[in-house]
């Protein structure tokens, strides 16, 4: 019962936020507001569970895993922001984790990110590839190079350096309209999943 009785909730405001394709009215707003606030009470929940209860509590009250403890301290001086009078306290933490981040995260996205990319970008051997596999690198060479040129703003873009920037255009064009389609397609895969729920789960919610 109380399964059927969440579909019909659901359906019903996933109808209220559809509202808004007619005009803006108390029952979009009133879904909106629902939504947001649904969503930051379970994500608070989870990670106050997943972050405070598992990783800190268990293995330091539960385990006896003290050095854990530090970490725990510098987690509860961020919540002092919240404090006008010892928000300056939280500054310490703050640092402290941008420092340690930037020095984990620097060197594995510079090795995902740059290294993998310009090693990618340089064609294979005939020996080891395919000749399609040749001409796709060197298409991608083409891209990487032209698109390179054509944010080098330290010359004016004239003559051969004004053609090869063009050309790194059409690639920034074809990338960003890919990007763009993605991301429609992805907002597509949603609408059709609300539309299965209105008009697949609700019915067998409502005929049981």
């Amino acid at each position: 019962m109380w399964e059927q009785a969440g579909i019909v909730v659901g359906a019903l405001v996933t109808l209220a936020i559809f509202s808004l394709l007619y005009k803006d009215n108390p029952l979009y707003r009133f879904a909106e507001s629902l939504l947001v606030g649904v969503s930051a009470g379970y994500y608070l929940v989870q990670y106050c569970f997943s972050a405070i209860y598992r990783k800190f509590y268990i293995p330091v009250i539960g385990e006896g895993d003290l050095w854990l403890l530090p970490g725990g301290i510098l987690g509860l001086l961020i919540l002092l922001r919240l404090s006008r009078r010892v928000q300056w306290m939280s500054r310490y933490a703050i640092a402290f984790y941008v420092a340690a981040w930037s020095g984990y995260l620097i060197p594995s996205v510079l090795q995902e990110r740059i290294l993998i990319q310009i090693r990618s970008t340089f064609p294979p051997s005939l020996a080891e590839a395919s000749i399609w596999a040749v001409l796709g690198s060197l298409f991608l060479l083409v891209g990487v190079v032209s698109i390179l040129v054509y944010f080098f703003f330290s010359a004016e873009h004239r003559g051969a350096l004004g053609r090869i920037s063009q050309v790194g255009i059409t690639f920034l064009m074809v990338g960003f309209g890919a990007s763009f389609g993605y991301t429609v397609m992805g907002r597509v895969s949603l609408l059709i999943g609300r539309f299965q729920y209105l008009f697949q789960d609700l019915p067998q919610a409502l005929s049981f």
